[in-house]
């Protein structure tokens, strides 16, 4: 079907005005969780400064438009689920959590030395239905690790997803 090109006419504006469209609105339900890990899996993420770090990624997150939904982990780990917009990139939200948070970290003088994340991270999205049980997941993550290392975690989340990894390219994990 071919459109005669004055029917657009009422789309192209002169230049520096606006110009209103008519566009049909985008419904989307994406619940991603991401999972990442403290440079050289360093136990880091000390009790005390738990509570001020998760709040601090709830604003990165928020700041985006995004919206965290529950957020906890462990010293060397962090789980965030998220509810994610389709206009944004899970990678680029997850390079403005990781960069922002380090700095806030590092402008705290939290840790000796210099803080980091580990390259890389998982990514495992969730249907509505299993909002419950992965934010209970996440908020447990002190009694899961009690029975389970991240190590063990981790892999079990790449195999439950079925997603193809190599060992040589997930975290590098302390035993």
């Amino acid at each position: 079907m071919f459109i005669d090109t004055p029917a657009f006419s009422f789309l192209i504006a002169p230049l520096g005005a606006e110009c209103e469209t008519a566009m049909a609105n985008t419904y989307s339900q994406i619940y991603i969780q991401t999972v990442f890990a403290v440079e050289g899996r360093l136990s880091l993420i000390q009790p005390e400064f738990k509570e001020d770090l998760y709040k601090y990624i709830t604003g990165i997150v928020t700041n985006q438009r995004q919206k965290l939904i529950s957020i906890n982990g462990m010293s060397d780990h962090l789980h965030i689920l998220i509810g994610l917009r389709p206009a944004m990139a899970l990678a680029d939200l997850v390079r403005e959590i990781k960069a922002d948070s380090t700095n806030f970290i590092n402008k705290k003088k939290w840790v000796r030395g210099r803080f980091s994340w580990q390259e890389g991270y998982g990514a495992f999205s969730y249907g509505h239905s299993q909002l419950d049980t992965i934010i209970r997941y996440i908020q447990n993550q002190e009694q899961h690790h009690k029975r389970s290392s991240f190590k063990k975690e981790y892999l079990t989340l790449l195999r439950k997803f079925d997603i193809a990894f190599e060992d040589k390219y997930v975290f590098k994990f302390i035993e």
